[in-house]
């Protein structure tokens, strides 16, 4: 019997390179659905947040029919950013702050200084530049690509891969979920660590402690994603998916039976991992900033009454959290590294993370121009 043989990973300036990052904002976060705003976070029409998508930042707002909205954060009259802030509400219009023109909750320039004077100018033309939306899963998800990717293949679609079937997540209702708890973290690595780390768990026994000690079967290395469908089952003894394995809060009851007691990983390329337990789901988006930083936002989603009822959450927002914060640092060892001339044909992989190698294929072939195959 022969010994499966190690597999090579990209090389090191594919971490490091802003040439490389810069492709990578145009030909992937540009081109493909971005997970960009909790739909809760648009309380009502006006309600908008600022999110960076590659290049660019896009506002996501709620019109006035409650449907919503994507806008590039550009005032078409002179390029002023018209939305300074992360987050907030506009009574009727979104004002540029430089010459005042104003953008209908649709985009539509409605008002500027001696417009009427101006009747040859069209207000549709000249309003805001807009971006596809869909609403999924509880979140606004943004597109900017002007013919955008199938929704159903690349989103739906990687949910399927994983679990096998759209039911499975369904079963959580998590766009009915609530936050509960939401951290923030700015992380001293390129983005491919990140999503590198979260989908193996070959690291699980050395640096997650309290992980494996809920989940015993990552101590062996082998991630949930590993396997289609596979859910991984909470040990002995253990109540909840919680930092020290007890009762967690109240079961999202259309979660099936065998769902229970176990955990599932998801990972929604380019930017989304998604953690299904029996009582709650954590959902993280990365926000690639540059090169080597890289912005992530958890959200920790129960089910409304427990969000309402002030329920305990913290053991179960804890086990996350220091989950989080042992792979960030080790995503942030790695990066210095990355320029290293000791990585400068990259690294390897053993046999069971055979995906991060498919993960790798990937990337390069996104990065290739048009019309040539990769390799």
């Amino acid at each position: 019997m022969t010994t499966p043989s190690l597999l090579a990973t990209l090389p090191g300036r594919f971490y490091t390179d802003q040439d490389v990052f810069a492709l990578e904002q145009r030909r992937i976060f540009e081109t493909m659905w971005f997970c960009a705003a909790r739909a809760d976070d648009l309380d009502g029409p006006g309600a908008f947040r600022t999110v960076q998508v590659g290049r660019e930042s896009v506002i996501v707002s709620r019109a006035e029919d409650g449907s919503a909205r994507a806008f590039l954060n550009v005032c078409r009259h002179r390029g002023a950013r018209l939305c300074t802030e992360e987050s907030g509400r506009v009574r009727r219009a979104f004002q540029c702050p430089y010459h005042a023109w104003a953008y209908d909750l649709d985009g539509t320039l409605i008002a500027a200084p001696n417009l009427s004077t101006m009747p040859d100018i069209d207000r549709v033309e000249y309003g805001l530049v807009t971006a596809h939306v869909r609403e999924w899963l509880g979140y606004v998800w943004v597109c900017l690509a002007d013919e955008p990717p199938s929704f159903e293949q690349d989103v739906l679609g990687a949910v399927v891969t994983r679990l096998g079937d759209l039911a499975s997540i369904e079963n959580y209702g998590v766009e009915k979920l609530k936050v509960g708890r939401r951290i923030v973290y700015d992380v001293r690595a390129n983005w491919k660590l990140i999503v590198e780390n979260f989908m193996e768990c070959y690291h699980c026994a050395t640096i997650h402690p309290e992980l494996t000690a809920v989940l015993p079967e990552f101590a062996d290395g082998y991630a949930a994603q590993y396997f289609v469908g596979h859910g991984a089952a909470f040990g002995g003894g253990v109540e909840g998916f919680t930092v020290d394995g007890s009762p967690g809060v109240d079961r999202i009851p259309t979660v099936s039976r065998e769902q229970d007691r176990r955990y599932y990983a998801i990972t929604i390329r380019p930017q989304v991992f998604v953690n299904l337990v029996p009582d709650h789901a954590i959902v993280h988006r990365m926000f690639p900033l540059a090169a080597d930083r890289t912005v992530v936002e958890c959200d920790w989603l129960f089910l409304p009454e427990v969000v309402a009822g002030g329920r305990d959450i913290g053991p179960s927002v804890e086990l996350f959290h220091k989950v989080n914060v042992q792979d960030f640092d080790a995503c942030e060892r790695c990066q210095p590294a990355m320029g290293s001339r000791a990585y400068a044909l990259g690294g390897v992989l053993v046999p069971s993370e055979h995906h991060i190698a498919e993960f790798h294929q990937w990337v390069a072939g996104r990065l290739e121009p048009p019309g040539r195959p990769a390799g």
